[in-house]
């Protein structure tokens, strides 16, 4: 068995002062109301201890009274945003209104006006009468819409998840003001894919083709192939690709290794060594991840000669093989029931100066009780108890199981007690699964089935 590396240590990561180094000195005394206590006081704690108006109102003209130094825009977008996170679109508004009247030289900017809006967009109105209150705000004080302004609309409603309100507004904002720009389209697009139907996300690309001349890009259908791809729907992302040629794009690796995955998630090995075929045939140059899911979908499948063949191709092009190759090949070797090669792996994997990570170790420790080598997962949870490395629910489960099986109770317990103080699986479901093993093994006994 390969020699685990060593913890790390927490006092490596704490520089150690150098005595050549002069103390910082504070300032003896900071102005109570600077823009630096706002933003110090932003991120420590909320400025508003209250969402009343009055009580802002009251805050803001003790800032703008007390302080010695001059206030610029960006300390007033910040302290209104601040105000935004717990109080009423009415009374944001309310609040700049009172701003712009108490010191008449303040200005407000899209900056401001986007900071209402993204609050507006939140608001639960499907009517978006809020929103356009802001937008005609806005247009009043002289300042139209930008692709910014429609990029923060878009986002904001989607993000509550209000994407047919936002496809809503991206229209009417293109017709009166402004077009998306690629970015926010894209977006948009991404947000479609996981709560539309296919049909209905082509039918949108297809509008803003026609109507305002928005046409998909490379990244469009990137977004899209790995939509249908997440969908198992192979077939419809080989006609994307084609789709996307007959545009004019030329496929990058990233799309070739998203069909790929596709492909291995399904365990198609043999589709997914045609994709790395068709790649080299358009000159697009496999990767280190190529080679990984490649690696990975073929392990899965048991085709592990395939497998480690192309892991000898990936190093003689000058791939370094990293732990997802190693642990992909792992996992393999367990499920065809070979831990002890597994294992051996991880001794290779350490010689050649790759660090095993968290789902190395879990891969292996689950190979191994599944393979009837206890003594050795014993030996393999010691080096990951040691790391501080976390249990996955599976091989928790595996390990609990097998110790039980053995008599080893009070080592389950412990394993137990580990699981909790790393933080690998929550208490209810550490419990249940020990539990349903000493249940078991009561039975087991009962019927003379375990010792």
């Amino acid at each position: 068995m390969g020699k685990f590396r060593p913890s790390l240590t927490t006092t490596s990561l704490i520089k150690k002062p150098n005595p050549s180094e002069k103390p910082h000195h504070f300032p003896k005394k900071i102005n109570k109301f600077s823009q630096e206590t706002l933003q110090t006081t932003h991120h420590k704690k909320p400025i508003f201890q209250s969402p009343h108006l009055n009580e802002a109102k009251k805050l803001f003209n003790s800032f703008i009274s007390t302080t010695n130094v001059p206030l610029d825009l960006r300390f007033h977008n910040s302290f209104l945003q601040s105000y935004t996170s717990i109080s009423t679109i009415d009374d944001s508004i309310s609040l700049l209104h009172h701003m712009i009247k108490s010191l008449p030289s303040l200005t407000p900017n899209l900056s401001t006006y986007h900071i209402l809006l993204s609050q507006s967009c939140k608001t639960p109105d499907p009517t978006l009468s809020p929103v356009h209150q802001i937008l005609n705000l806005m247009v009043n004080n002289g300042l139209n819409p930008t692709q910014g302004t429609v990029d923060i609309v878009v986002r904001s409603l989607c993000s509550v998840g209000r994407e047919d309100e936002a496809v809503h507004l991206l229209k009417e904002l293109a017709v009166k003001h402004s077009k998306p720009d690629t970015f926010t389209y894209n977006f948009l697009v991404k947000c479609l894919c996981k709560c539309r139907a296919l049909s209905s996300v082509y039918s949108f690309i297809d509008e803003m083709r026609s109507q305002f001349d928005l046409k998909p890009d490379l990244v469009t259908y990137t977004i899209l192939i790995d939509s249908v791809c997440n969908s198992k729907n192979l077939r419809e992302a080989m006609k994307l690709l084609s789709m996307l040629k007959e545009c004019g794009f030329k496929p990058d690796c990233f799309v070739y290794n998203t069909i790929m995955k596709g492909y291995c998630m399904m365990g198609r090995g043999s589709e997914a060594i045609e994709v790395l075929k068709k790649m080299k045939e358009e000159d697009v140059e496999p990767d280190l991840v190529t080679y990984n899911t490649l690696i990975f979908g073929l392990s899965k499948g048991g085709r592990i000669p395939e497998a480690k063949m192309y892991f000898r191709i990936m190093v003689e092009l000058g791939h370094f093989p990293d732990a997802v190759t190693y642990t992909s090949l792992m996992n393999g070797l367990c499920r065809k029931g070979d831990a002890l090669g597994a294992l051996a792996m991880l001794e290779e994997m350490e010689k050649k100066g790759c660090s095993p990570n968290s789902c190395t170790y879990n891969t292996l420790l689950h190979g191994l009780c599944k393979g009837r080598l206890l003594e050795k997962g014993i030996e393999l949870y010691k080096a990951m108890k040691e790391d501080g490395m976390q249990l996955d629910t599976a091989s928790y489960a595996t390990f609990v199981r097998s110790l039980c099986r053995e008599g080893k109770v009070a080592e389950a317990y412990e394993v137990f007690d580990y699981a909790l103080e790393s933080k690998s699986l929550n208490e209810v479901a550490a419990y249940t699964t020990l539990e349903s093993t000493l249940k078991w093994l009561r039975n087991a006994r009962e019927r003379g089935l375990a010792v």
